[in-house]
């Protein structure tokens, strides 16, 4: 779909063209025709809305007494769509729910207090029962973080709640679990993952039940596992065409994985300095690196560079240019065969036409030593000010 919705005091329609094949035309038209859906509060009980919002105002201390909230929540949607008298118990019961998850707190002046796991769960982002999940998980990383292998920051990196993942696919699961190495293993250990259960799972092809909490956090270790391999393989620069078959997804996921990882990432990382925890800070800081340009350790020099992504980085790393000093000291000319070695279908289109992307290249070589320059510059300056 494209349009416009109009320029604001100036226009007074907007327009939108849906291009779409004959066979859904109906179902287009039908959509079209619809009625707009009723707008519905978010705070409702069926939605749950409430929790994160009452979290929201006392962490910034908006409302920190019983009457500002309540005069709060007077202001909202849902105090007319609800009767007042349940609305008023529906607050209550939703501020002790948060006090038994110890992310608010109450003096004796009935004033309440924002602990720092609503902080870290605010300032992250996340609803108030993912931040108790990820609170709980961090927790256990601080008593048994595995240090020798990537696997456990990967899976701490991976979306609570992942979209696109689906049904677990058992037996993949237990082949890249077979695959592992003994730190690989302990990971799995320490995240709560039983080997026993893959096992059992891919043999009956059954899926995990998720009737209460406990069985829903059981589910959500386990799905987040499935896809911390996904994550694992994509920044160890796997093409994804080959990952998505393995994993027989939609290479769609997969890009959606990629893209919300990072952003997961650096509210992860804002949650571990939030709560004091420094040093889990400074591992899962080094690897978010590797998760922004999808390559492993040795390219992080090079992937700082635009137009050098992971697989131009890697052609760069093979071809003797291994740092952004050889880079910047290279003949825009060298490059165009290393940049034509990264895009292998462009190599073997026909002459006239690989001549003009050629020129495209050359000008992109060009683009490339100076940023390279630049940053090398940049690098040289940085230690000259630290020797004085």
């Amino acid at each position: 779909m494209r349009g416009r919705a109009g320029r604001k005091g100036k226009d007074e329609v907007g327009e939108s063209y849906l291009c779409c094949k004959n066979e859904t035309l109906g179902d287009a038209a039908q959509i079209l025709g619809a009625d707009l859906p009723v707008v519905e509060s978010s705070m409702t009980p069926a939605k749950r809305g409430i929790k994160r919002a009452l979290l929201e105002v006392i962490t910034i201390r908006l409302a920190t007494h019983m009457n500002a909230i309540e005069d709060y929540i007077q202001r909202t949607l849902v105090s007319h769509t609800m009767e007042k008298a349940t609305l008023k118990e529906w607050v209550q019961r939703t501020i002790i729910e948060l006090q038994t998850t110890g992310q608010v707190t109450v003096d004796t002046n009935g004033l309440y207090e924002a602990t720092p796991l609503s902080r870290a769960t605010v300032g992250s982002c996340m609803t108030p029962e993912d931040g108790v999940f990820v609170h709980d998980q961090l927790q256990q990383g601080l008593r048994a973080f595995v240090m020798d292998g990537e696997l456990h920051v990967f899976y701490m990196f991976t979306p609570v709640n992942i979209w696109g993942v689906g049904n677990i696919d058992w037996r993949i699961f237990r082949d890249e679990m077979e695959r592992l190495d003994e730190s690989g293993m302990r990971a799995l250990r320490f995240i709560g993952v039983k080997p026993a259960l893959v096992h059992t799972m891919a043999n009956s092809g059954a899926q995990l039940p998720e009737d209460g909490p406990e069985q829903s956090r059981i589910a959500r270790i386990y799905r987040r596992c499935y896809a911390a391999f996904q994550l694992r393989d994509l920044c160890n620069e796997i093409p994804m065409p080959a990952i998505a078959r393995r994993y027989g997804i939609p290479r769609g996921n997969l890009q959606t994985l990629a893209q919300t990882c990072e952003g997961f990432a650096a509210g992860m990382i804002h949650f571990c300095d939030t709560m004091g925890w420094g040093m889990l800070k400074s591992v899962l800081e080094h690897m978010s690196d590797r998760l922004k340009v999808g390559a492993r350790a040795d390219l992080l020099e090079l992937a700082r560079i635009p137009f050098v992504k992971s697989r131009t980085a890697r052609v760069f790393w093979e071809n003797g240019m291994q740092s952004l000093r050889a880079v910047a000291a290279a003949d825009a000319k060298e490059l165009v065969p290393l940049l034509l070695l990264a895009q292998p279908k462009r190599y073997n289109a026909e002459k006239a036409e690989d001549e003009r992307y050629r020129q495209k290249l050359l000008l992109r070589s060009e683009v490339i030593i100076e940023a390279a320059n630049r940053l090398w510059a940049r690098e040289q300056q940085f230690e000259i000010e630290d020797e004085e």
